[in-house]
């Protein structure tokens, strides 16, 4: 323009309108990159506008709390199938869970044989038509597909089989160490129980021997009576041990009936009526109802006369001034078991012998063998029952014997 016109640029008329469109255009038709410098230059020489730049990050933080929000929804979702839009829980149930875990290894098979099915359809024409790529694209969809195929089918066979192994192996050395310490015991139990038979029966034959001894140096002598009898003592209480080692190691029959524990208290009592006037023990009945259930008649007043026998006999050694035998008798609340309770003001049992009085030839007593109370506890556990010694803060011991009221009606062995 300057060529063909000499004047100076200042004093042309210069149309304005059409110098922005020609800047416009210009500014459109430049790079992304320079128009943002364009920009950038603009917003600085306008000035920083510090709400406006607020309010911009503001809407960005809340997109992106709501962002995050869906997807804690969705993951939680995702946890609990059973959920609902209102936010609460569902418990799905071990069958419900089982069947959303086959239908996704059911979607997830149907998935793969599709795959398969497309996989197949693009290679096969690849590998006739063009043979190169078509071998490329059987090696990519082989890797592909291989790994899903070992995925689905291969690894969780294997991850049960190598499971039921760790288990096996585990539970086969629980199982053997438990049986070493099981042998363990009952061949320290053995050991215990023989010592216990040879003491209880040798001392006695070791003292009638000693006295027939005796005898034999002086037929003729005044004591022999007295030997005699004594000998024949200590062998009444070497046959008194056996009869109750045998007792107390055979399994008995139980002959089970329909019985009334009140009328079994009543007749073991009875044993005992003259013994109780003899040595001044007052015998207190307190039964509550008559306490039906099944059982062997003859080894429940077996228990009875065993446990109010021993209270007798700690009275009589204690010497209490007024001896009292509490026989208590009742039922459980729902009706399903039959309790026992004999007490005894006596001196109790101390800590130490609370555990070894359920073991064999454990006594207190001169004349005892020591296998009343395994009898009695082998007799309660044959009908179902427990028995427990309780601890009485008033002094004195306290036996409570359960037992359930009803049983399977079998002609089986305890």
């Amino acid at each position: 323009m300057r060529g063909s016109d000499p004047r100076p640029l200042a004093s042309f008329a210069w149309n304005w309108d059409e110098v922005s469109s020609m800047s416009k255009d210009r500014y459109e038709s430049a790079p992304p990159r320079r128009r943002r410098r364009r920009r950038r230059r603009q917003r600085d020489a306008e000035g920083f506008d510090a709400g406006q730049f607020v309010d911009s990050l503001e809407r960005k933080l809340d997109r992106a709390v709501d962002s995050a929000v869906d997807a804690v929804d969705a993951a939680v979702s995702s946890l609990r199938p059973g959920g609902r839009d209102d936010g609460s829980f569902e418990v799905e149930s071990a069958d419900a869970r089982t069947l959303r875990e086959a239908r996704q290894r059911a979607d997830e098979k149907v998935d793969f044989y599709r795959d398969c099915v497309k996989y197949g359809l693009i290679v096969v024409p690849l590998l006739i038509f063009i043979p190169p790529l078509g071998f490329i694209g059987l090696m990519l969809a082989g890797l592909k597909l291989g790994r899903r195929y070992y995925s689905l089918h291969v690894e969780p066979q294997l991850r049960e089989r190598l499971v039921q192994e760790e288990v096996r192996k585990h539970v086969q050395e629980n199982v053997t160490r438990e049986r070493q310490e099981l042998e363990g015991e009952h061949a320290r139990s053995l050991e215990h129980l023989s010592a216990s038979i040879a003491h209880e029966i040798r001392n006695p034959i070791t003292a009638a021997k000693s006295l027939v001894q005796q005898m034999g140096e002086d037929p003729v002598a005044k004591d022999n009576v007295e030997y005699a009898s004594v000998a024949l003592e200590e062998l009444e209480r070497v046959e008194k041990s056996i009869s109750h080692l045998l007792r107390f190691a055979r399994d008995e029959e139980l002959r089970l009936s329909p019985v009334r524990m009140s009328e079994i208290l009543d007749s073991a009592l009875e044993t005992f009526r003259d013994r109780a006037q003899r040595t001044g023990v007052r015998l207190e009945r307190q039964f509550d109802c008559e306490a039906s259930l099944v059982g062997d008649p003859e080894k429940l007043r077996r228990v009875a006369i065993n446990l109010v026998g021993n209270a007798i006999d700690a009275l009589e050694e204690a010497g209490v001034a007024e001896p009292v035998i509490e026989i208590s008798l009742g039922e459980n609340l729902a009706g399903t078991e039959v309790w026992m309770r004999v007490r005894d003001n006596g001196p109790g049992v101390d800590e130490a012998q609370r555990e070894r009085i359920w073991s064999p030839f454990q006594t207190s007593k001169e004349t005892g063998t020591g296998l009343g109370l395994p009898i009695v506890r082998k007799v309660v556990e044959a009908h179902d029952g427990t028995i427990e010694l309780e601890s009485d803060p008033s002094g004195g011991a306290a036996f409570l014997v359960t037992f359930p009221k009803e049983r399977r009606p079998a002609g089986g062995g305890s």
